[in-house]
């Protein structure tokens, strides 16, 4: 239970960039001892709206509060002084140091004794590795001073994070989408650690797109839309229906609407496939599975269990070391993306802006970039514009691409427009696999919607639909049978009747026995 007292409070906080008015006029405060969330779709505004808390940006108006104290805030160490810490997305860790040497780090000539000490004195290491005992036990944060971080699992090296912060007096913690790279039972177990920091008057900004997660653990729920709050509102008051509305503005469905899968023939068949990563080491051991026409095969991992390298090298944007696969029959093994793409797949890629548009290219342009050389486009080496344009037109309609015309540059629309641009030129061919990889990743509740009814409605036409997501929610909603994938093997496959989210979340963290 929170009480009143206002530890930070940002009023009128305004930011542009060029282009952009990414704050305007934003209102946010934070009461002492509760968990505050601040939702809304990717562009809305929050991370802007922490990085100007953090000290990473200035204001260009308002003002921030820290107990009733106007800061001023020039860098993250003003930040920290006052109290605030934060725990981002992407770790800010170095995996060959222990726990103890990545919390002295930065901190070497912060520290002080209770009696006027030296600052400048040498951290003494034994006495950092018991604060960090002390602050793990405190919290019920369990992390071993002594472990390498790059040996510890995903969500361990979160706590650490959070240990870091604690270490530099922090009783402000911002959490940006704190369990974008956790299993369902890591991220249980950030909750629970959670309400214990609260419970000993830390105060948490919880930054999220995630609604159940918002309603189980928030005490109050702050949205964002295009650079303003909308609302303020608790759980108690909310839905995940009324906060997806707040969100995007509009009503959604929630709820991916789809009948039973009738699968058909094998489309894809992957053997015993070794892929190395960017680093040259083994990220993809041995891998085989199928995929029929007409169904979604789904495959869960916490990220950067290989399923990247995975995607790349059936799409022929990574050389295969051994194994084979096949579509259709074909044996595409090694080669190039035209050939693969000929065959009959359609690619939607997890990173859209590199390997899926050109964003200095129209969205005519884009939407033709598969096959611009075949006739439907071209007359001999002459690409026929007016071919190019009605295409453009007519699956700027039916995909509902929001954008000023056909003839803007794919880089000027936001994300979601930019994947929407991608569905409809893979998903308008006559394919026959559809590998999609992270399709929603960073999108709002509304292109989400979009995207799932669109991915069913291949599998219902009888197309074969491998479908790769972080996102286990996503996973669960989509796919008819689901493959799980840890350090680069296949350790468990699932028909999705039979699967639960505690199950998957166990395969997904390596723990390979049977419920």
């Amino acid at each position: 239970m929170t009480n009143k007292e206002v530890v930070l409070e940002a009023k009128g906080i305004t930011k542009r960039f060029p282009g952009v008015l990414a704050n305007d006029k934003v209102d946010f405060d934070l009461h002492k001892g509760e968990i505050h969330a601040l939702l809304g779709e990717n562009g809305a505004g929050k991370s802007t709206l922490m990085n100007v808390l953090y000290g990473l940006y200035k204001a260009d108006a308002g003002e921030v509060r820290v107990e009733g104290k106007i800061m001023e805030l020039h860098s993250p160490k003003d930040a920290i002084k006052h109290g605030i810490g934060m725990v981002h997305q992407h770790f800010m860790l170095i995996p060959v140091f222990t726990v103890t040497e990545n919390i002295m780090l930065g901190a070497e000539t912060d520290h002080r004794a209770a009696s006027n000490e030296n600052p400048l004195v040498k951290l003494d290491r034994r006495e950092v590795a018991q604060k960090v005992r002390d602050l793990s036990h405190q919290y019920g944060l369990d992390v071993d001073p002594e472990a390498i971080v790059g040996d510890l699992p995903v969500g361990i090296q979160q706590r650490v994070e959070i240990v870091k912060a604690l270490y530099r007096k922090a009783n402000i913690l911002i959490l940006d989408e704190p369990t974008a790279v956790l299993t369902p039972q890591e991220a249980e177990d950030l909750f629970r650690i959670m309400h214990e920091l609260t419970a000993q008057g830390v105060s948490i900004i919880f930054i999220t797109h995630k609604l159940k997660e918002v309603l189980k653990v928030a005490d109050r729920i702050t949205v964002m839309r295009s650079g303003r709050v909308v609302g303020t509102t608790t759980p108690q008051e909310s839905t995940e229906q009324s906060l997806a509305e707040m969100m995007v503005g509009r009503e959604v469905i929630l709820t991916v609407q789809k009948g039973p899968a009738k699968p058909a023939e094998t489309v894809l068949t992957v053997v015993d496939l070794h892929v190395k990563d960017m680093r040259g080491l083994h990220a993809v051991r041995g891998v085989s599975f199928e995929v029929r026409a007409g169904e979604v095969v789904g495959i869960a991992g916490v990220q950067g269990n290989g399923q990247t390298e995975l995607a790349e090298a059936l799409t022929g944007l990574r050389h295969i070391e051994s194994g084979r696969f096949f579509l259709a029959g074909k044996d595409l093994t090694g080669k190039p993306p035209r050939v693969i793409t000929e065959a009959g797949l359609a690619n939607i890629p997890e990173d859209r802006q590199r390997h899926g548009l050109v964003l200095s290219y129209s969205v005519a342009d884009n939407m033709m970039l598969c096959d611009y050389y075949q006739p439907r486009f071209s007359k001999g080496v002459i690409i026929q514009q007016n071919l190019v344009d009605a295409n453009a037109a007519r699956l700027i309609k039916e995909y509902d691409v929001r954008t000023p015309s056909a003839f803007v540059a794919t880089g000027k629309l936001s994300g979601g427009n930019q994947q929407k641009v991608i569905v409809a030129r893979e998903l308008s061919r006559p394919v026959k696999l559809v590998v999609a990889s992270q399709p929603t990743r960073g999108l709002d509740v509304g292109s989400i919607e979009y995207i799932h009814k669109e991915i069913i409605a291949m599998r219902d036409r009888g197309v074969a639909v491998l479908l790769i997501s972080a996102e286990l929610d996503e996973i669960m909603s989509l796919s008819d049978r689901i493959v799980v994938m840890y350090r680069g093997q296949i350790v468990a496959e699932v028909d999705r009747k039979d699967a639960t989210r505690e199950q998957l979340g166990l395969w997904m963290a390596g723990v390979h026995e049977t419920a």
